[in-house]
C-alpha cells in the first residue's frame, strides 16, 4: 500500500487528486493540506510514501517547500503538480519521482503510480536481498542471499522445538515455567530446569555458529525469555503482508498473485506434531484456500483455463478433503465439455469420503451432479 501525503493551497484542486487517489485501492491518503508549512510540519510522524505537492503555492512554493520535506522523509518520493511546464528541470533537479500538469488526469496519475509500485518493489528487493529468511512453510530452514544455510544442526528435537516456540512468540516474553511445562511436563522440575538451560546454550550456541543475527534475551526479572527477530525476515510475516497489501486481483497484479500463491510450500512447520502451532496453522491455511479459490475464480472466468485447472490441482493435492476445491474442477470440466473427466472427479471425491470420513459429497455438490447427468442424457 502506498501512503500518499496531498499538499496544495487550491481547496478544489487538493479535492479532485484526493478523489482520484482514493479510487486507486492501492493508495492510501493519509494527510491533505492546503497550508504548506502544516505539511512539512506533520511529515516526519506521518512519513509517507510520496507527497504530491503543488509548485505554484504563495507564501512557502513547492521547491522550498520539497527542500524541507526531503530533510524531515528523506526516503520520500515528490510528485510535482503545476500548470507550467517550465518547472520540470528544477523539479527534477531536486530528485523529484515525477511532475503532473494540472488539471491532473487520471490515466496519467495511474502511470505515476504504477512507477511508485514498480519502485517501491525493487527497493524492498534490495532492502531484503542479504537478509537472513526463516522460512516455516512445511519445514523449518534458514536461507541467505537465495541459498539455504546447511550448517544449522539441532542437537536434539528440543532444542528445534524450543527455537521454533521461540519462534512463534517471536518478540514476546514466554515464562520458564510455560516451557518446562510444555516440553518437559513428566520430569521434576528440577531437572525440567537444568534441561531448559541447557537446551537454551545450544539453540544460542547452534545459532552462533551459524552467524545468524538473532538474540534470546534472558528476561531475569520475570523468569523467561524473548527472542528478537528484528534483523530477520520470517517467511509467514512477509506472505502475509503481500496477501493484505494486494488489491483484488485483477490482469494487472495477476502475476504478483501467482507469485504469492506459489510462495506457499505447505502448512506452517507441517512436518512438526507441534499441537501448539495447530491454531496458526489452520489460520494461514484458511487465508491461503480462501486466496487459491480467488486465483482459480478469475482465472475461469478471465478464460484462463489451464491456470485455473493448475490452481484446483494443487489445492487437491494439497488437502484432498477440501470439497470446493474438487467442485470447482468438476465446473473447469464441464466448461470445456470434458464430461468422463467430470464424472471420475465427482466419484473420487465420493470415494474419498466414504473410505476417511464415513460422510457423502455434501449437498449442493451431489444436486449440481444430479442435475449435470441429467442435462447430459437428454443431450444424448
Amino acid at each position: 500500500m502506498i501512503q500518499a501525503l496531498l499538499v496544495d493551497d487550491e481547496q478544489l484542486a487538493l479535492m479532485n487528486l484526493e478523489l482520484m487517489l482514493k479510487e486507486m485501492p492501492m493508495v492510501n491518503v493519509i494527510g491533505a493540506y492546503t497550508d504548506p508549512a502544516k505539511a512539512v510540519q506533520a511529515s516526519a510522524q506521518l512519513n509517507p510514501d510520496v507527497i504530491f505537492l503543488d509548485i505554484e503555492m504563495p507564501g512557502l512554493n513547492g521547491m522550498m517547500a520539497a527542500e524541507l520535506l526531503q530533510i524531515q522523509c528523506p526516503r520520500t518520493k515528490i510528485v510535482f503538480l503545476t500548470a507550467y511546464n517550465n518547472y520540470a528541470v528544477g523539479a527534477f533537479e531536486l530528485n523529484a519521482l515525477d511532475y503532473l500538469l494540472k488539471p491532473v488526469k487520471l490515466e496519467r496519475l495511474l502511470k505515476t503510480i504504477q512507477r511508485l509500485e514498480e519502485q517501491k518493489v525493487e527497493e524492498s528487493a534490495d532492502k531484503h536481498e542479504n537478509k537472513t529468511v526463516i522460512r516455516s512453510f512445511q519445514s523449518l530452514r534458514f536461507e541467505r542471499c537465495g541459498q539455504p544455510l546447511l550448517n544449522i544442526r539441532w542437537r536434539t528435537s528440543k532444542s528445534q522445538e524450543l527455537f521454533a516456540y521461540l519462534l512463534h512468540n517471536r518478540n514476546r516474553f514466554v515464562g520458564k515455567n510455560h516451557l518446562i511445562e510444555m516440553l518437559w511436563p513428566n520430569i521434576s522440575y528440577k531437572k525440567a530446569s537444568t534441561l531448559l538451560y541447557t537446551t537454551i546454550y545450544q539453540v544460542r550456541n547452534c545459532l552462533k555458529q551459524a552467524e545468524i543475527d538473532l538474540l534470546i534475551n534472558s528476561v531475569s526479572t520475570e523468569g523467561g525469555y524473548i527472542l528478537e527477530t528484528d534483523n530477520l525476515l520470517i517467511d509467514v510475516m512477509e506472505w502475509e503482508k503481500g496477501i493484505q497489501a494486494l488489491p483484488a486481483i485483477n490482469h494487472d497484479n495477476y502475476a504478483e498473485h501467482q507469485r504469492l500463491f506459489d510462495f506457499y510450500a505447505g502448512d506452517y512447520l507441517g512436518d512438526y506434531d507441534y499441537l501448539w502451532a495447530e491454531s496458526e496453522r489452520q489460520r494461514l491455511r484458511s487465508i491461503w484456500l480462501h486466496h487459491a479459490m480467488g486465483m482459480a475464480e478469475f482465472c475461469t472466468s478471465s478464460d484462463k483455463i489451464p491456470e485455473a485447472l493448475t490452481v484446483y490441482q494443487r489445492v487437491v493435492q494439497m488437502y484432498p478433503y477440501f470439497e470446493q476445491a474438487h467442485f470447482g474442477l468438476m465446473k473447469v470440466y464441464n466448461s470445456i465439455g470434458e464430461r468422463a473427466a467430470v464424472e471420475e472427479r465427482y466419484n473420487l471425491l465420493a470415494e474419498l469420503l466414504n473410505r476417511d470420513l464415513s460422510i457423502g459429497p455434501p449437498a449442493e455438490i451431489t444436486n449440481w451432479y444430479e442435475e449435470w447427468k441429467q442435462l447430459n442424457l437428454r443431450k444424448l
